[in-house]
């Protein structure tokens, strides 16, 4: 995890959008349209299983710019941040990652999300975004927890986790309707001390 990158989001801690040396990551735009709808729709079969079932319209252009202002209003009130994974080089879209259940207060912590378009899965795109949100979130956001759940037969996403530092804490029974059902997820967290994030603090 390059200091730099850190160095950058704690100037600009309310900046929408987080850079790394491969990646870039930002609110979506009304012009991501096209990209989103065609890695979306390539990538359908590849991402049901593991996603809430898609609304008849989830494809559509108006859909789209009502996430466009949903994610534009959640930023703005601190409670979440849903951006879009793009390569720096050919800003090709990649993927999405939100940071999201942003709780301030006692808790001081927040949840993460992501998805992967299938012809760019498996390239080590999605850990690499996940490197550059987590100084984001300690550094930037102030933040204390990060939570990440999946399902338990998601293995991938399970590595993935765990290559990032998180640490599995236990199963939540029935936590979220995924694909027309009620699926048990896996748990884990990442703290402040944990992993490459501690070893910046020490430097």
């Amino acid at each position: 995890m390059a200091k730099s990158v850190f160095r950058f989001l704690s100037r600009h801690p309310d900046t929408p959008e987080i850079s790394g040396e491969r990646h870039i990551m930002r609110l979506p735009l009304y012009a991501d349209y096209k990209a989103w709808m065609t890695l979306r729709s390539q990538s359908r079969a590849f991402l049901q299983p593991w996603e809430p079932t898609w609304r008849p319209d989830e494809l559509t252009e108006s859909a789209f710019r009502a996430r466009v202002v949903r994610a534009t209003q959640e930023h703005a009130s601190g409670v979440a941040m849903p951006m879009l994974l793009f390569r720096r080089d050919t800003m090709e879209l990649l993927g999405g990652l939100t940071i999201g259940h942003i709780r301030r207060g006692a808790s001081q912590s927040c949840m993460v999300g992501y998805w992967m378009g299938e012809k760019h899965s498996g390239q080590g795109h999605m850990l690499a975004a996940l490197e550059m949100a987590i100084p984001y979130i300690y550094g930037g956001l102030q933040l204390h927890r990060i939570e990440a759940a999946c399902i338990p037969d998601n293995w991938k996403s399970i590595r993935l986790l765990e290559k990032a530092g998180f640490e599995r804490e236990g199963l939540l029974r029935k936590y979220l309707k995924i694909n027309g059902e009620w699926r048990d997820h896996v748990i884990f967290s990442r703290l402040p001390e944990d992993g490459e994030f501690a070893k910046m603090l020490n430097t």
